[in-house]
């Protein structure tokens, strides 16, 4: 079990998406994928870190991530959105475009 802490993940970078999953869960593996093509399509300087949520279970209550799948989106180490169960690839990359923007350009 890690025992990592999410500044540990934010804290150096300027935008970050944490995308909490547990394995058996069918829509964690089937959003994953489209998660991680969009952001690494729409947004190149943010970083991608996908947490097995049931090897990370202090990381999980830190978070304060109880469903999965979970979306967090940090810039300068703060956390600006958050996303849970029904989540909307669309809705998310649009969401993340205004912080983003902001940041980057």
């Amino acid at each position: 079990m890690e025992k990592r802490k999410i500044k540990d993940y934010t804290g150096e970078r300027k935008a970050v998406m944490i995308y909490f999953f547990n394995p058996g869960c069918v829509a964690c593996n089937s959003l994953r994928p489209r998660v991680e093509e969009m952001a690494g399509r729409k947004f190149p300087a943010m970083d991608f870190v996908p947490i097995d949520a049931s090897l990370n279970p202090l990381l999980t209550a830190e978070a304060g991530v109880y469903s999965s799948p979970s979306i967090l989106v940090f810039f300068d180490g703060k956390e600006y959105i958050r996303e849970s169960k029904y989540i909307s690839v669309d809705q998310l990359e649009e969401k993340i475009s205004r912080y983003y923007d902001m940041v980057f350009n």
